[in-house]
C-alpha cells in the first residue's frame, strides 16, 4: 500500500511531549480520511485486538509487527534555510527533526509521551498513527531544499512523505519442517 502524508507547520529539534502530539494530531487526521476510503479497511478493522490503550487514548498503528508490516519513507523536506548543504542551522539539526517526526509518526510507548492531561478529540477514537514503533522504517530517503515563502518561524518545514507499506514474511515461516 502506497500513501503520501503532508505537514506544514513548525518541526522542533528535540521536541517535547506536547510538540510530538501536536504532529501526530495532524497525522491522525490524515490517516483517518486515508482510512475510510482504503482496501484495508475491508481485510481488518481497528477493533480492540489491533488497538493500545495509551491513558485516555486507543491508537490504532497501520503499520505493526503483529501484522508482519514494515514502512519505507520517502521524505522530501522543505525548510527556510538558505541553500544547500545548510544541514545544522537555527531551526535545529537535521536528525532531531527527524527524529521529533519519526516520534509523532508512532504511537506513544506510555504516558509519560502525552502532554499531561491531554484527552482525545471529537473523531479521535481511535486515534490512528502510522506505525507501532518507529523501529518498523526499513527504508528512508531524505531529501532537503530550501522553503521560498516567507516563516515567521526557523523551525517551520514543509514536509511530503512518502510511505510505502509492506507485509513481510517472518523469519523461518517456510522453514517447518525443513532440515537443513
Amino acid at each position: 500500500m502506497n500513501f503520501t502524508l503532508v505537514y506544514d507547520g513548525d518541526l522542533k529539534a528535540n521536541g517535547d511531549v506536547k510538540h510530538k502530539q501536536e504532529v501526530r494530531r495532524v497525522f491522525h487526521y490524515q490517516l483517518h480520511e486515508l482510512w475510510k476510503g482504503t482496501p484495508f479497511k475491508s481485510l481488518i478493522s481497528p477493533s480492540q485486538s489491533l488497538t493500545t490503550e495509551i491513558g485516555e487514548y486507543c491508537f490504532f498503528p497501520l503499520v505493526s509487527a503483529a501484522r508482519d508490516e514494515i514502512a519505507e519513507l520517502q521524505i522530501i523536506m522543505l525548510r527556510p534555510e538558505p541553500g544547500a548543504g545548510h544541514i545544522v542551522r537555527q531551526g535545529g539539526d537535521i536528525d532531531n527533526r527527524l527524529k521529533t517526526l519519526f516520534d509523532s509518526l508512532r504511537m506513544p510507548k506510555n504516558t509519560t509521551e502525552l502532554p499531561s492531561g491531554d484527552e482525545p478529540e471529537k473523531n479521535e477514537d481511535p486515534f490512528f498513527c502510522l506505525l507501532e514503533d518507529d523501529a518498523l522504517i526499513t527504508s528512508l530517503s531524505v531529501t532537503t531544499d530550501r522553503l521560498l515563502e516567507p516563516c515567521e518561524s526557523s523551525s517551520h518545514v514543509k514536509l511530503i512523505i512518502r510511505v510505502q507499506i509492506k507485509r513481510v514474511p517472518r523469519i523461518g515461516a517456510n522453514m517447518v519442517g525443513s532440515h537443513v
